[in-house]
């Protein structure tokens, strides 16, 4: 499998760390020096997996390597500039718009997850009520409707 040279460089720089510890380095030494951030108790599992792979820096890839990234820096500024410019889209009218426009599908919580990071969605919550609608008069009463106790009667 061909592996990111990020993926590659850490697992040499792994391989460098326990040769350098087996020469009788101090840890604390030798884990600031590459820039890993390898805790102490790590270091025997990972000298196990070293030792039982035949001494090879292979052994020491963690075959995590990422995955592909949708929301590429072109869509994401196409979808911030959508929103600034309509304060009112949803994340369901964006993902729309990106479908038509990247062919790439998102789900609604990960745009809104994109618009929260840089502070373009709406407040949570059911929108509150403005000042006028609070302080609102009841209607007038010739604007009321009339009720009638026709049938209403005190015999029953």
């Amino acid at each position: 499998m061909i592996y990111p040279p990020a993926v590659i460089k850490k697992a040499q720089n792994l391989k460098r760390l326990l040769l350098r510890l087996e020469a009788g380095e101090p840890f604390d030494q030798v884990r600031t020096d590459p820039g890993l951030s390898v805790k102490a108790e790590d270091i025997p599992k990972l000298q196990a997996k070293y030792e039982a792979g035949g001494r090879s820096w292979e052994v020491l890839i963690d075959g995590r390597c990422g995955h592909p990234q949708k929301a590429h820096s072109a869509l994401r500024e196409w979808m911030y500039e959508r929103k600034r410019e309509d304060e009112s889209l949803t994340a369901g009218e964006l993902a729309v718009g990106i479908v038509k426009q990247f062919q790439v599908e998102l789900s609604t919580g990960h745009i809104n997850y994109l618009l929260r990071k840089v502070e373009l969605t709406r407040p949570r919550g059911r929108p509150h009520r403005g000042k006028e609608e609070e302080g609102k008069a009841p209607l007038a009463p010739e604007a009321q409707p009339e009720e009638s106790l026709d049938n209403w009667t005190l015999d029953k």
